[in-house]
């Protein structure tokens, strides 16, 4: 299960306020937290910044790789400002997101290509319209798909997003997003998804216990990575205890040394951006829902 932190998304009041200060001491510390509550990957989303996102997201990717060996999401709807990132970016990054829609698809495709890229495919149609259901979204993800494989993009960095919307709005939206994890993963059983995890709460009260609720169902259904919030110890504690009973550790063995080391003992209050933590509201990255 590949763990994207999101709290770097400046939808959040205190990374906004982060940002906007540039200032790079809490960034850091931020970054730290994240990736030491397991995140492999750091979601980095400026999007508020609007006319500066790209000198926003460039100087948060070149403020954290100077301090910490991680590597970043980078999370916006605009080409230009995820060139900026990716060409301050150290290794392979994640490039969020891709769609059908031909404005966004060639110029974020030639990117992912000339960086060597993973990417997030969001289950967009070509005219930008979500989908009505679970069998719309598949189809889009899968056409999307085959347009990166006939690309040159490897299949092990495709990473297709079956767009998580609020159950506050949509009732059926928990659901649809289960079914369409299933649809795509019984044509592409090698196909990955992830999802932004707390679009599924938005709105809600006591919004952790939701998100942490959708997460195990998720994983069931056949969800691959995740953008979340990994300072919530109950639900990291809920992530290594369902890919324990998903038969993803062997014997529950990782989940035990993660016990042993406290790994999942109650967060101090004075940890991370804010005691609400993924309590603030932050969008879904690259796309629809987007605050990113």
């Amino acid at each position: 299960m590949l763990i994207v932190g999101e709290r770097l998304n400046t939808t959040r009041k205190a990374a906004a306020a982060i940002v906007a200060a540039r200032d790079a001491g809490a960034l850091v510390r931020e970054a730290t937290r994240q990736k030491e509550a397991g995140a492999a990957y750091l979601d980095v989303n400026a999007g508020t910044f609007a006319a500066g996102e790209g000198e926003a997201l460039g100087w948060m990717v070149e403020t954290i790789q100077g301090a910490l060996d991680v590597s970043l999401c980078i999370d916006t709807s605009s080409p230009a400002a995820m060139a900026a990132a990716l060409r301050l970016h150290r290794g392979k990054a994640l490039c969020n997101s891709i769609t059908l829609e031909e404005a966004r698809l060639g110029p974020v495709l030639d990117l992912v290509r000339e960086s060597g890229s993973a990417v997030v495919a969001l289950c967009l149609g070509d005219d930008g319209r979500l989908p009505a259901g679970s069998a719309e979204a598949a189809a889009n993800g899968l056409r999307l798909v085959d347009r990166l494989l006939g690309a040159g993009v490897p299949l092990e960095d495709i990473y297709l997003d079956p767009l998580v919307r609020p159950i506050g709005t949509d009732p059926a939206a928990g659901v649809t997003v289960l079914e369409t994890i299933r649809r795509l993963k019984a044509e592409h059983p090698r196909l990955k998804t992830i999802c932004g995890l707390s679009n599924i709460s938005f709105g809600l009260p006591r919004r952790a216990v939701v998100n942490r609720a959708f997460l195990v169902a998720a994983m069931a259904a056949g969800l691959d990575a995740a953008i979340l919030d990994p300072l919530d110890r109950d639900l990291m504690a809920l992530l290594a205890a369902a890919r324990a009973v998903l038969g993803q550790d062997r014997y529950g063995l990782a989940f035990v040394r993660a016990c042993r080391r406290g790994a999942f003992d109650q967060a101090r209050p004075e940890e991370g951006l804010s005691p609400g933590g993924a309590s603030e509201g932050v969008g879904e990255s690259g796309g629809a829902g987007a605050g990113p």
